[in-house]
């Protein structure tokens, strides 16, 4: 931030007219070290332009973005004229406050003088001032901005009084860094005072480090002393800066608006907050203004503003800033808005919506239009909100291995071939729409006609249903409408599109769940094939020889697109493991790493790599010897997938005959005749959910029993293990709307979310049921906590098992829990006596047990379930079930580790399920070795103190 000390001001200037002035100003830059001479061209272009003339005898010389080459060090110097100098718009002005600053920081300088332009008086006083301490003094005021935002709410909390809900909202402000624990200790001595319409205050000035507004609301009905309660608001005091969030509290109540927030969102809490009624008509615009919202744009801003004729408000969209009159230059100013950042319009008062519509669109326009700058179009993934120092990356060490995440398994030697992102040029504006809309409406068919060419092409699978769903998003009418309306405003198709897209994808980035807003990278995939069309922008061709693909990061439709006989691996920059492009990876058996970072970039083509998509490590330029030795691997796992495939259909079982069942986790039932060709001897895991996400309503009974069948009669006689519904706040259905949660894993998903719903789970247990007559069937209840909510299953179960004749439906059927949750490892002996079997998914029980998100790009290669912390839950529940006669299966990732398939069978498991592709491969492994060594391995594994001791010690044996 620019600062003002008294060393920067220079007092009794004298300048014959404003050049001579502003020539004087330029001196003085230079002088100082902060500018080459050369900057002074700029600081008179810039006056070229438009006048820097603030107002109150003000004006703030800054030179051109040209210009910004010849400043040296980022500085202000105040020159105070007493006599005035008469600028060149006609204004009488008695000090320059001259800037030089390498991007946008003068708009914290205009941010600290708006409190001069509201002082009468303040122009006599500013050239009668005879010391450097009182000009800084008339000048300088620190901006301390009051804190409300979307981190100092507390929505929905279950608490059962105003007490309760002033102790969440203090540790939220503590959370948010604004106070410490000596306010929360007073809080805690507080007794709520009541503001009226059900909301309550409590506040404090003890260890507050910034004034902030905290808002906490209750979950459900909660009344304090008679009346409903809305919510309870704390305040953190700081000096005067605090009274603004206190006049926001105040002017909501006064509009009545305070039930508005009963339920409400975030968005909608912070809005009223900021002023605006749920009646305001609203519309949001992105700043395209290279130095923001400085004085000549705020100016043109406010005349637009004025010229409507009704009462317009403005705020920054993110974050909760109160919305101030788009009619006042200081405070649009006070604004501090940025390049990229969105101004939100509002119209309050009570006039037709077309007026408050005609009006908000003029100043959207005005906005867009650059508030008579050249302006660029911002695309975010090409640039920031904030300016940033340019980052140069050091090229990556020949022949060291590095670390990143494991996204798909396989090893791979090859060539890299670095693809580099596009750029899409394209002109802003257009001034024919019907042209535009017509161009637009040609790129999304042809779009649409290679969509469905990669999905015919796919034949079903995880790749044809992400293609599937990238062929919805492109046909989604609300983008197609964004688009259109964009070149209404006088927006080019390419601009109009790529800002709807935009749009939508920072919409889902802001959602809590990693998973969904992972889905953003979806819809720019989307995008950009769209805007490749629209621009003639084609990717080059990769080599005919095979290759690992290096890129920043992958869409869906590149991986898709790959030609699996040359590509070798995937290596990316950015993504995580739960990323569509890495679940497609895994799907097409293409080895993967990525997170790697930004250093991956800096690969030529032609750099020979060693990809590690079990371990997560690649190595560029390896030496000769390191080079052989992944040769020689690379062979050694080509000679034993060659002999696991002959050998495929041969029952599983150790090298001492010891039977141990592997079966193939299916996500989509048309896979089972593949599976059974693989060796499968089964399916250990079906995941019944995409049934219900390849519909755009609720599968009806004939639809599901038809799905299973396909299944059964595929399997021949072999067992079917189904997973009931598996979906929630991570994987939502848009027909069964569920309550956003801050963590989607810990909250209503599974068994939860379906026994919420028992006529949803009791149609997929009877189309099971009667899919299945003649088959073994066995049935799982996914994230299942306690015996609690297996009974309720159960009971439901029992009655469709007691209502169905048993000619119409599977008589050799079982009913088992997944062991996802700790707690039903933990209570594994009270579940196994009822229940039927247990299959335990790794993957969640990893994640769950460790605390640690699987996708995590840093702690990621730490969710190891090899870790003895989940070996010893999974002993425990092996121990409990066979101590009644149950079977134990393993349907997670950890089941095709190499390394854990004979500590698995060393505690007893049963059953391995894994991908139908490493069937072949498990089996082999089993074959390895024999039950006593495998019950030796297990007991060195328990012994360890962490993952990693568990890795090593198993290698050395």
């Amino acid at each position: 931030m620019l600062t003002l000390s008294q060393d920067d001001i220079l007092l009794d200037c004298k300048a014959d007219d404003w050049r001579g002035a502003l020539a004087h100003a330029a001196e003085a830059l230079h002088q100082a070290g902060l500018t080459a001479a050369a900057y002074r061209d700029g600081l008179f272009a810039r006056e070229a332009q438009s006048s820097t003339f603030l107002g109150n005898a003000i004006a703030i010389p800054h030179g051109t973005p040209q210009s910004r080459e010849h400043v040296r060090a980022t500085g202000v110097r105040v020159l105070q004229f007493p006599r005035g100098i008469e600028w060149h718009d006609g204004q009488r002005v008695h000090v320059l406050v001259t800037i030089a600053a390498r991007n946008d920081e003068h708009l914290d300088i205009l941010r600290q003088l708006t409190h001069v332009l509201d002082r009468e008086g303040i122009a006599e006083r500013l050239a009668g001032a005879d010391s450097r301490a009182e000009v800084a003094g008339l000048l300088s005021k620190a901006v301390v901005d009051a804190r409300l935002d979307a981190d100092t709410l507390c929505l929905g909390f279950p608490a059962r009084d105003a007490r309760e809900l002033a102790l969440a909202a203090a540790a939220r402000l503590r959370q948010a860094g604004s106070v410490g624990n000596g306010f929360v200790a007073a809080v805690a001595d507080q007794v709520p005072r009541s503001l009226g319409q059900g909301l309550w205050l409590v506040a404090s000035h003890h260890d507050v480090s910034e004034p902030a507004l905290a808002l906490a609301t209750p979950e459900g009905r909660v009344h304090e002393v008679g009346e409903a309660l809305t919510g309870v608001a704390c305040l953190a005091a700081h000096g005067d800066a605090h009274r603004s969030l206190l006049e926001r509290l105040f002017n909501l109540l006064e509009n009545g608006g305070a039930a508005e927030l009963v339920d409400a969102d975030a968005a909608t809490v912070l809005a009223r907050l900021a002023g605006e009624r749920a009646s305001s008509a609203t519309r949001q615009v992105r700043v395209l203004n290279a130095h923001g919202l400085h004085a000549r744009p705020a100016k043109q801003l406010v005349q637009v503003a004025r010229e409507q004729g009704v009462a317009i408000r403005v705020r920054l969209a993110e974050g909760g800033g109160q919305a101030v009159s788009a009619s006042s230059l200081t405070k649009v100013i006070n604004l501090g808005a940025r390049r990229g950042q969105r101004l939100q319009f509002s119209v309050d008062e009570e006039v037709t919506s077309d007026v408050a519509e005609q009006a908000l669109v003029a100043v959207c326009r005005a906005v867009t239009e650059g508030l008579g700058e050249a302006v660029a179009p911002f695309d975010e993934s090409r640039e920031h909100q904030m300016p940033e120092p340019e980052v140069t990356f050091e090229p990556l060490p020949e022949d060291a291995p590095q670390a990143a995440v494991a996204a798909s398994p396989g090893l791979a030697i090859a060539p890299a071939f670095v693809l580099r992102t596009p750029r899409f040029d394209y002109p802003e504006w257009a001034a024919d729409g019907a042209t535009e809309k017509a161009r637009l409406a040609a790129a999304l068919r042809e779009g649409e006609a290679q969509l469905e060419a990669l999905v015919r092409e796919a034949r079903g699978g995880e790749v044809a249903q992400i293609l599937s769903m990238h062929e919805e998003m492109l046909t989604d009418p609300e983008l197609h409408q964004a688009a259109r309306e964009g070149i209404d405003e006088g927006a080019s198709a390419e601009a109009a599109w790529w800002h709807a897209i935009e749009t939508a994808a920072h919409a889902q980035e802001m959602l809590a769940d990693r998973l969904l807003a992972e889905r953003a990278a979806d819809l720019r995939d989307v995008g950009r094939r769209v805007l490749g069309i629209l621009c003639h922008v084609t990717l080059p061709e990769p080599p005919d020889a095979p290759y690992i693909l290096v890129a920043d990061d992958l869409g869906p439709s590149d991986v898709a697109r790959l030609d699996t006989t040359r590509v070798r691996g995937l290596l990316t920059a950015r993504g995580g493991a739960t990323a569509h492009s890495a679940i497609l990876a895994r799907a097409l058996g293409i080895p993967a790493v990525v997170g790697a970072g930004e250093r991956v970039m800096t690969l030529t083509d032609d750099t020979r790599l060693i990809l590690d998509g079990e371990r997560g490590r690649f190595t560029a330029a390896p030496s000769a010897e390191r080079l052989a030795s992944a040769e020689q691997r690379l062979a050694e796992q080509h000679r034993r997938e060659a002999e696991a495939w002959e050998a495929r259909h041969r029952l599983a079982a150790t090298r001492d005959g010891h039977r141990v069942e592997v079966a193939a986790n299916l996500g989509n039932t048309a896979h089972a005749r593949d599976a059974v060709e693989r060796g499968a001897e089964g399916v250990g895991l079906l995941r019944t959910e995409f049934i219900f996400m390849a519909h755009a309503a609720m599968p009806d009974l004939a639809t599901q029993v038809a799905e299973y069948r396909e299944a059964m009669e595929a399997l021949d006689g072999r067992p079917l293990v189904a997973r009931t519904l598996d979906v929630g706040g991570d994987k939502p259905l848009p027909y069964w709307p569920v309550p956003k949660e801050d963590n989607p894993f810990l909250g209503l998903r599974g068994i939860r979310l379906a026994l919420t719903r028992p006529e949803v789970l009791e149609t997929q247990l009877k189309a099971l049921l009667m899919a299945s007559v003649g088959r073994p069937l066995r049935i799982m209840l996914p994230m299942v906590k306690d015996i609690g909510e297996f009974r309720a299953a159960r009971a439901l179960f029992d009655r469709l098992l007691a209502a169905l004749p048993e000619a119409k439906r599977a008589t050799d059927v079982q009913l088992g829990v997944m062991i996802e949750v700790p707690s039903a490892a933990l209570l594994a002996p009270s579940l196994a006596p009822e229940v039927d079997f247990f299959s335990v998914g790794t993957n969640d029980l990893t994640q769950y047990t460790l605390a640690i998100d699987r996708g995590h790009p840093e702690l990621s290669a730490q969710s190891d379930g090899l870790h003895p912390a989940v070996l010893r839950l999974i002993e425990m529940t092996v121990a409990a079930a066979h101590a009644h006669g149950k079977w134990v299966g393993v349907c997670g990732e950890l089941g095709s580790d190499a390394a854990a398939i004979p500590v698995l069978v060393g505690l007893g498991v049963d059953e391995l399920s894994v991908s139908a592709r490493q069937v072949p491969l498990v089996k082999a492994r089993l074959a390895e070795f024999d039950l006593a060594e495998a019950r030796a391995l297990a007991d060195l594994a328990l012994a360890q103190p962490t993952a990693e001791a568990v890795r090593d010690a198993l290698e050395v044996r």
